[in-house]
């Protein structure tokens, strides 16, 4: 038995890391990624400056703290596949044209299959577009980032349970073309509601009353609200970090079990069109 579970974890391994040397061939494509997410946070960075020139502390950060969120942000959207570039439309291809019965058979878990190979891309896109934007952002603007290393690991562990729980519901929409087909609406609609629940436009401590209450509690917040506010120190004090990581944690596991529940379901109701 352990034998096997060291066999499954050398796989996943492997999977994990062929999708970070996947992504790391596209060398075009990740430095206009990298000028792209650059381009845009100075767009974004010069639009808080003048927004909290005019409402000075707004959501709870100065404008150091807002300019951070502008930049760490930037530094996510690629690695927690944010606005798309994620491999559920890979999946929902696989699920059409009936080339997810090979997938059926391997010897390893769908889910752990694709989540390893999700999270050798998100390793490359941290590495590859994550680092550069942030550096470019620190040199032009005053950032409120820390000087405290042990900060900067519990930033890398919300970071991870960010791009898990990001994973997990990709994978649900990924597993929708077994009864969809088509993916594309669905994933029009996720995007949208990413980018807006995740705080990518305003950090989503700027919304009032019980809709940011609201909004705050939602999957999305763990992808990249808690991890900004984890660097940023936020979440004063071991409690307060333990507290966002378990929030994250705690998303992550639920979202991984509605994920199996429904690839169960799925693996039922094999629907092979075309191919």
């Amino acid at each position: 038995m352990r034998q096997r579970a060291r066999g499954r974890a050398r796989l996943y391994l492997a999977v994990a890391a062929g999708g970070f040397r996947r992504y790391a061939t596209y060398g075009i494509a990740t430095a206009a990624g990298v000028f792209t997410n650059t381009v845009f946070g100075f767009i974004v960075a010069y639009t808080y400056i003048a927004l909290w020139d005019e409402r000075p502390g707004l959501g709870g950060y100065d404008q150091a703290q807002a300019l951070t969120f502008v930049w760490v942000s930037q530094s996510l959207l690629a690695a927690g596949a944010l606005i798309g570039g994620g491999f559920q439309e890979e999946l929902q291809e696989r699920v059409r044209t009936g080339d997810i019965a090979v997938d059926l058979y391997r010897p390893a878990d769908l889910q752990m299959w694709w989540l390893a190979a999700d999270m050798g891309r998100a390793g490359f896109q941290l590495v590859g577009r994550g680092v550069l934007p942030l550096v470019a952002g620190s040199l032009v603007f005053t950032l409120a980032l820390p000087g405290d290393p042990v900060r900067w690991l519990l930033f890398l562990v919300s970071v991870g349970l960010g791009l898990v729980a990001s994973f997990a519901v990709r994978y649900l929409l990924g597993l929708m073309a077994f009864w969809l087909m088509d993916g594309s609406g669905i994933n029009m609609m996720a995007t949208v509601v990413s980018i807006f629940f995740s705080g990518m436009l305003l950090p989503l401590t700027v919304f009032p009353g019980g809709f940011g209450e609201f909004v705050r509690v939602l999957p999305w917040s763990a992808m990249l609200q808690v991890p900004v506010d984890v660097l940023m120190g936020r979440h004063a004090g071991g409690r307060g970090a333990a507290e966002a990581l378990g929030f994250q944690a705690g998303w992550a596991l639920v979202l991984l079990g509605a994920g199996r529940l429904l690839q169960s379901a799925a693996t039922r109701k094999v629907v092979v069109q075309g191919g």
